[in-house]
């Protein structure tokens, strides 16, 4: 049995931590942050948008995928770039207070997404050439895991130290992560990966790029694929969004929330990310979707239960622990199958678009969340409901794409 290599697996998992942290840090602790300072529930939720650069980088993949530097290397030539405007970024953060100068901040938490969203691109494109097909599974779990240590440590880990190291502490700490981690990208030679099968070792052509990219999306059953990926976390996110906002409301520290849901959830959800990585080799993919999905529903009705009823602290832990849990295990599963329909040929490319289809699906739901509640007059409750009423319609996707997916792996060159 060939071994994986952990030197591999660990500097994948370095390059996705450093991607987590300015999309942890504005999913998880700029609510909080900016609730306790009076801003509006609409306005934190419709703040979903500093995450555009993660929906539409499939726009500029190409431009990623197609030029580089073969003497740096074709994907270190972004990656050290990109990883050093995410420093300068987080560093500039630090140094400007929200008071009067909250637009400037905002727009520095874009870039740092922006970097990040790009480098992705990058390092997605580095897994593909990089990984031999026994390396995948470890790849992948250093993906998920990698991305989600990130968020956990700028959404969890230092807002729970927050009355020690204040806001400024915290930018300052994910400067000198991205800086550790640029330190080890810098050590890093970037093999060639002559000769590899599927590998695009030459250059495509711009129109031999953009033939390979509509080849792939005119595949049988792409349109329920899409669609899959595309909805698989809507009501999930819709109750995320507010969940964090309603702890506020009901009179919960930030320290708390930060200890709970940034801390305890993101290690819940890391342990439910290795999970869903045992349950997709031990069955097949769809069917490890399935009862993931059906899972993931009970917590967010759980969530519904203690709007309803009035939250306690033993119920919003058990409740929080539970639904990351599972929506990790569902997100891993949910990546292994974009993994398996990947065409090496255009490796980040087309992951990167399965990748922005997944974004932007989720996009929706925190704006639409904040004007239900804000605008429309819904309680949480009737919010969380509708969230969990939408997971339970989403399983109900699986039903045509299960039926293609014997036509869709055979027509579909996998990684």
């Amino acid at each position: 049995m060939k071994r994986i290599s952990y030197r591999k697996v660990g500097l994948l998992g370095a390059l996705y931590f450093a991607q987590g942290l300015p999309y942890g840090f504005q999913s998880k602790a700029l609510p909080v942050y900016l609730r306790t300072h009076g801003v509006s529930v609409l306005a934190i939720t419709v703040l979903e948008v500093l995450a555009l650069p993660w929906m539409l980088k499939a726009l500029w993949a190409p431009l990623v995928d197609r030029y580089g530097s073969e003497r740096l290397g074709r994907r270190k030539s972004w990656i050290l770039p990109m990883q050093l405007g995410l420093v300068l970024t987080c560093v500039a953060a630090a140094f400007v207070p929200i008071e009067g100068q909250l637009p400037l901040l905002l727009g520095l938490v874009f870039l740092m997404n922006l970097f990040a969203a790009t480098q992705d691109i990058a390092v997605d494109g580095f897994a593909v050439d990089l990984l031999e097909p026994h390396e995948l599974g470890g790849g992948n779990s250093a993906q998920v895991m990698g991305y989600k240590l990130g968020m956990l440590t700028a959404g969890g880990l230092l807002v729970w130290m927050i009355d020690l190291i204040h806001w400024r502490g915290l930018f300052l700490a994910m400067a000198a992560l991205s800086l550790l981690v640029l330190g080890v990208v810098l050590q890093t030679r970037e093999p060639r990966r002559e000769g590899r099968e599927g590998a695009m070792d030459e250059r495509l052509s711009w129109a031999e790029l953009r033939d390979k990219i509509r080849a792939v999306l005119v595949l049988p059953g792409t349109v329920w694929m899409l669609l899959f990926i595309g909805t698989y976390k809507l009501g999930e996110t819709m109750v995320d969004v507010l969940f964090k906002l309603f702890l506020v409301d009901a009179g919960f520290k930030v320290s708390q929330i930060g200890q709970w849901v940034g801390t305890w959830g993101t290690v819940a959800s890391l342990l439910g990310s290795a999970a869903g990585g045992v349950l997709a080799t031990r069955m097949p993919v769809l069917g490890a979707l399935a009862l993931a999905s059906c899972l993931r529903v009970f917590p967010l009705g759980w969530e519904w239960l203690l709007a309803v009823q009035g939250p306690t602290e033993t119920g919003v832990i058990a409740a929080t622990v539970a639904e990351h849990f599972f929506g990790g295990v569902l997100t891993t599963t949910m990546f292994a199958f974009m993994m398996s329909r990947v065409d090496r040929r255009i490796g980040a490319t087309h992951y990167t678009l399965l990748a922005s289809v997944e974004v932007i699906g989720k996009g929706p739901s925190g704006p639409l969340a904040g004007l239900l509640y804000s605008q429309w007059g819904w309680s949480y409750a009737n919010v969380f409901l509708l969230g969990t009423v939408l997971s339970v319609v989403f399983v109900g996707l699986l039903l045509p794409l299960r039926r293609m997916a014997s036509s869709t792996s055979t027509s579909s060159p996998s990684v």
